[in-house]
């Protein structure tokens, strides 16, 4: 099926059986059972876990309030123009990533195959979050907490040593959850309640896929909506913790010095850029199953301002509880400094306070001078400044930082249960995108399709997931989790992105392009879509792509964080060299497949012309 526009047929012809066999394809290919459904597959796949845990970190890094500067600017000029790119490419193309691209040009075959790869590389890591949210959910139904308190040591004599130089939610996650190994090199064995979580994580993602967007488009009622109702529960109860206006002003209070720096703009269009989905093929996917006169410049509007203001929204949520945390332990920190000294210099009960305690220490450091020198060490430096800028994303904020808070909340459990009930709606959410981006191209093709049903298929992508990813339930599961999280990816898909647009503005033709999405919605494309899609995008695309390659280059020896038992703390190390060779590895194989492809077509085609070359 060419991109061109169709020509009706003149009167007195009949369209040729090409063009009678398109059009069957284009009848019998599935659609949303109505538009609805579509976008709320859109919202779920878009807004993610990364709303939750990057964007509240990225406002603490980069000023707060003042972040929001760049972060809409960067909507504006790269989120909303790429979004509506790939979902008129999916919905022109009626087909998954690599029939797209073939389409437009067989020397794009490899474009839509790297977003395959790619797609498969997130989801087999990206299913553990969702198993690890199952083996949070199941514990929070205890009570106490199991998270709550440290363990007691072998002989009952007292808290577990590790416990006790760490936090009783650290050693919940890395000792009770990861049962993590001191390095990447001691792999260890299999763990066989990580594996249970994650086998399950795969089932539910299997059900939900099972009959296509049949049975997902339902589904995305659920994934789509259910988080924001836990957020807004959340919300209301946040506002009410003590010290959450501590956590909003802090949020809130632009730091306006950040907009001159370049990392804030960096990290908002990477932001934005990652959010969105985009590169991964799920939302040409998504959109092939559109009917072709479905406006999706306005979908790309509404999904790509509703990821954007949740992205705030779950801000708001977050810096509330982080709020009530930093408070929790400032003052915490303050009653064991105010018992110290009251029990060190027999100080009257009540006497010391938090509004004197520095006029005490003082006072008690000038008048008793060796004595104090003797407690000093022993007293700690409480600051609720300090407190709140502790920035901590990722698996660190969602299973760590919220967990002490929830553990210190009235009714935790319940409040346990909502938060990772929706940990698990967002990553179920984004889960069905991923896997749409793999199976679309695979249904898609006559060979596979005339040899195995849609459920087989389906069926085969999870269990070979499932079975891969068991990898990362190893007791050094969690550093090639953060592997592949941090470089699976990044690269790979800032070419893909970059790739399309100069395929659909200067292969296939920006004039060329406008014209078919006339035809699909009836309308022209206005200056602004095309001014971002022909230059500015590629050129804030190829600013981000040097970025990161020359910060890898500069950075030198790449480094994880490894957990220290014996000290309760991360400690930096280098990877070793095989580590780094899986690294270059993921990223190879998902970028070369753009030019080899592009390349074994040129040999095929040229291979063809010599094969059917005349005699002489």
């Amino acid at each position: 099926m060419r991109l061109a526009i169709k020509r009706r047929a003149s009167s007195g012809q009949r369209p040729g059986p090409g063009r009678e066999r398109t059009r069957a394809m284009e009848k019998a290919r599935p659609q949303w059972g109505n538009p609805l459904q579509f976008v709320f597959a859109c919202i779920s796949y878009a807004v993610g876990l990364g709303n939750v845990w990057r964007f509240p970190y990225l406002c603490q890094m980069y000023g707060g309030g003042s972040f929001l500067v760049p972060y809409i600017i960067m909507l504006i000029v790269e989120g909303m123009p790429l979004l509506y790119l790939e979902l008129a490419v999916g919905q022109r193309m009626r087909q998954g990533s690599i029939g797209a691209w073939r389409t437009i040009s067989p020397y794009l075959s490899g474009v839509g195959v790297a977003s395959v790869v790619v797609s498969f590389f997130l989801s087999m890591y990206y299913n553990v979050i969702n198993a690890w949210g199952f083996w949070y959910l199941f514990h929070s139904f205890q009570d106490p907490l199991p998270w709550s308190v440290c363990p007691l040591n072998g002989n009952r004599t007292g808290y577990d040593e590790e416990c006790e130089k760490a936090t009783s939610t650290q050693y919940f996650w890395y000792r009770k959850t990861l049962n993590i190994s001191p390095s990447i090199q001691e792999n260890g064995g299999v763990q066989w309640e990580p594996a249970l979580c994650l086998t399950l994580a795969w089932l539910m993602v299997y059900l939900c896929i099972l009959r296509g967007t049949e049975s997902t488009g339902k589904v995305v009622y659920i994934t789509a909506s259910m988080p924001y109702c836990v957020l807004i529960i959340y919300l209301i109860r946040g506002l009410t913790l003590h010290g959450a206006t501590n956590g909003l002003m802090y949020m809130f209070t632009p730091k306006m010095e950040q907009l001159a720096n370049p990392k804030a703009w960096i990290n908002a269009a990477t932001q934005i850029f990652f959010s969105l989905g985009l590169g991964f093929g799920s939302l040409i996917a998504f959109a092939s199953y559109n009917d072709p006169s479905t406006n999706c410049q306005k979908h790309a509007i509404i999904v790509s301002i509703i990821n954007s203001s949740t992205s705030i929204f779950a801000s708001i949520v977050t810096f509330s509880i982080y709020g009530f945390k930093a408070t929790f332990n400032y003052e915490n920190c303050l009653n064991k400094v105010i018992l110290l000294l009251t029990n060190s210099f027999d100080l009257e009960d009540g006497f010391l306070t938090a509004s004197n305690l520095e006029e005490v220490k003082d006072y008690l450091a000038s008048t008793y001078p060796s004595k104090y020198n003797d407690v000093f060490p022993q007293i700690r430096n409480c600051s609720l400044e300090s407190e709140l800028n502790t920035a901590v994303q990722g698996t660190g904020l969602a299973f760590i930082v919220y967990t002490e808070a929830i553990k210190n909340m009235e009714v935790s459990q319940l409040w346990s249960v909502l938060y990772f009930f929706m940990l698990l709606m967002l990553g179920m959410g984004s889960m069905l995108g991923n896997t749409a981006a793999i199976l679309t191209p695979l249904t898609d093709s006559k060979v596979i399709s005339s040899y195995l049903p849609k459920e087989a298929i389906s069926g085969l992508v999870c269990l070979i997931n499932c079975a891969i990813g068991m990898v990362f339930t190893m007791e050094s599961g969690n550093y090639w989790f953060d592997i592949f999280n941090d470089y699976a990816a990044t690269l790979s898909l800032l070419l893909i992105v970059l790739v399309e647009t100069i395929a659909v503005c200067y292969i296939y033709g920006l004039k060329r392009f406008e014209n078919d999405l006339q035809t699909m919605a009836g309308r022209s494309l206005n200056w602004y879509w095309k001014a971002m899609w022909a230059f500015v995008s590629p050129l804030l695309i190829i600013g981000l792509f040097i970025f990161y390659l020359s910060d890898y280059i500069i950075t030198g020896t790449l480094q994880y964080q490894a957990w220290d038992a014996t000290q309760g703390q991360l400690v930096t190390k280098d990877y070793p060299p095989y580590a780094l060779a899986v690294i270059g590895l993921l990223v190879a194989s998902s970028t070369m497949c753009i030019p080899l492809v592009a390349l074994g077509t040129f040999i095929r085609n040229h291979l063809k012309k010599g094969g059917s070359a005349p005699v002489a």
